[in-house]
């Protein structure tokens, strides 16, 4: 990783910052807000989000799709409000600094499967390789599955400030093992601190957005946010 990626990226993380705190500023989280329960998790927050249930297994939700993608065949487009679009295919994915780290996974339909174990690339490696133009403030993301009846792609949007965060990645293998097609294989985004629909399943397509662009789900009445601890889970 460069010293000019580095302060990159540490730039707009200040921005960005900058502009929730403001954004805080007018809509501040009501005092005494349940959070949940159980020891603080890795970023400081109860690791058991209110509404949400423990479980040792990994449901499967989708669209009724589950693609079938080779990692030969497969690649992703990152676009947008960037200086350098990519075209990254398996090999070029793979040749990028690769880390392993656990984290919780929590889903809207409540539930939570603590300490996985994944593979694969910060989200900022890319981002520090794409340069978001100062005007980047949304990240969609797009999966290679779709709806079945109107053929509508799966897409998800969230703050690019969400997106940097340290433990997102786009991993391509959970618990020692290449990641499941049924769970997005060959890759897919992980948002630990976001409900997990904000991670796109069989990732292909990145674009950086100046403004916010609800996804599938969101156009259908889930919440923009996806707050686990604030049970952000639907729009108002």
């Amino acid at each position: 990783m460069s010293a000019e990626g580095e302060s990159l990226v540490a730039k707009r993380l200040r921005f960005l910052q900058r502009h929730r705190e403001r954004l805080a500023a007018a809509e501040p989280e009501p005092e005494g807000f349940p959070l949940g329960s159980g020891a603080p998790n890795r970023h400081g927050r109860p690791q058991l989000p209110i509404g949400q249930r423990a479980v040792e297994n990994w449901p499967v939700l989708d669209l009724g799709v589950q693609p079938e993608i080779a990692a030969a065949d497969w690649s992703l487009e990152i676009g947008g409000l960037c200086e350098r679009p990519l075209r990254l295919d398996w090999q070029a994915f793979q040749a990028l600094p690769q880390v392993e780290e656990k984290s919780d996974f929590h889903c809207v339909t409540t539930w939570s499967r603590f300490d996985n174990l994944w593979r694969g690339v910060r989200f900022r490696e890319l981002a520090e390789r794409a340069r978001p133009t100062e005007e980047a403030r949304y990240v969609l993301c797009t999966g290679a599955d779709a709806d079945p009846q109107s053929g509508e792609p799966y897409t998800t949007n969230l703050p690019l400030l969400d997106a940097l965060a340290e433990d997102v990645l786009l991993v391509h293998s959970w618990n020692g093992q290449p990641l499941p097609r049924e769970h997005g294989g060959p890759v897919r985004m992980i948002t630990p601190r976001l409900y997990a629909w904000k991670g796109a399943k069989w990732i292909v397509r990145i674009e950086f957005l100046a403004e916010d662009a609800p996804g599938f789900w969101e156009r259908r009445g889930y919440s923009n946010g996806g707050d686990p601890w604030r049970n952000d889970r639907y729009r108002s």
